[in-house]
């Protein structure tokens, strides 16, 4: 009889298995685009679905339509908190300044002490610049009234992250300013959280027999007499869910706000109906209903991109 072989689950890539600082993620590096424009946004994930279409792709023989699954997100229009003025040192990038923006929404007193006069000043000398933005919850059916702030990088020169800082510092920005059909981004979330659970679950290895030593849900081994240390490597029980996760290259179906496309008659179970402008993805993203979501540039740029003609959304 053959032997069965099954090593252990779970990659040693993602490690420490800690908890995310909180339920969305902090960007470090970011993509490059040609032409001067934001490098992020941010929405809220409404649940998967499945779409119909046609692959464009001249390399395919079958031209039939086809299903696959999708993930839509749903993008209210961001709004502009500040200009942060960097300079460069050798302990990295250090903010010299901040210009915020003349009308700030009242719910944003619920994540950071809002100043009574907005006093301005003039930095001439610099060396990088980004936006400060903050979402509009109220806007969707979630029930959340707390905004999230997101500081996003931008590409081009300085003259040209200046003229997009005053353009964007004081409007509302929309997805579809920034992202445009057909094309990839990098995904950014906090998985679904588990909690504490045992290295069964946790690294999916097998249950001992019912005659071994004392317990039946771990190890049968924790390693070698010495040194005397356990490795990291060996499966213990500890967080499971709710990691900071990153994915590359992830294909925007469709941006649109045509409401009556997607939205069910019932709404999308666990979240609602949608009410603004909404992206599809290919496939899933981690994380629960109603999570923000961050997608970016690609910092893995993929030349071949073939355009998919989608059909319908299956309500």
């Amino acid at each position: 009889m053959p032997r069965a072989h099954k090593p252990r689950s779970g990659s040693l890539q993602f490690w420490p298995r800690k908890r995310a600082r909180r339920i969305y993620p902090r960007i470090r590096s970011w993509g490059k685009t040609e032409k001067a424009n934001l490098l992020g946004f941010i929405g809220y994930k409404v649940g998967i679905t499945q779409i119909q279409g046609i692959d464009q792709n001249p390399n395919r023989k079958i031209k039939d339509p086809i299903v696959t699954a999708a993930t839509i997100i749903e993008c209210p229009p961001l709004k502009g908190l500040s200009a942060r003025y960097y300079k460069k040192t050798n302990n990295g990038l250090k903010v010299i300044g901040e210009t915020l923006a003349e009308k700030l929404d009242k719910s944003l007193a619920r994540k950071i002490r809002l100043p009574k006069k907005v006093a301005n000043k003039e930095i001439k000398e610099y060396d990088d610049i980004r936006l400060l933005m903050y979402t509009q919850p109220g806007l969707t059916s979630i029930g959340k009234k707390k905004p999230e702030i997101m500081e996003v990088a931008l590409s081009g020169s300085k003259e040209e992250k200046l003229e997009l800082v005053h353009k964007y510092l004081n409007s509302e920005i929309k997805v579809s300013d920034i992202f445009k059909d057909n094309t990839f981004v990098d995904i950014h979330a906090v998985t679904k959280g588990y909690g504490f659970q045992g290295s069964v679950k946790r690294y999916g290895i097998a249950l001992k027999s019912h005659k071994s030593e004392k317990t039946r849900r771990s190890v049968g081994n924790m390693g070698s007499w010495t040194p005397k240390k356990v490795s990291f490597r060996v499966p213990q029980h500890g967080q499971t869910g709710y990691h900071t996760r990153t994915e590359y290259n992830k294909f925007i179906y469709k941006i649109s706000n045509n409401l009556l496309d997607v939205n069910p008659k019932s709404g999308f179970l666990h979240y609602g109906f949608i009410k603004n402008d909404y992206v599809i993805i290919k496939g899933s993203i981690a994380g629960p209903v109603k999570r923000p979501v961050k997608f970016t540039f690609p910092i893995r740029q993929i030349k071949n991109a073939y355009p998919f003609q989608m059909i319908q959304v299956k309500k």
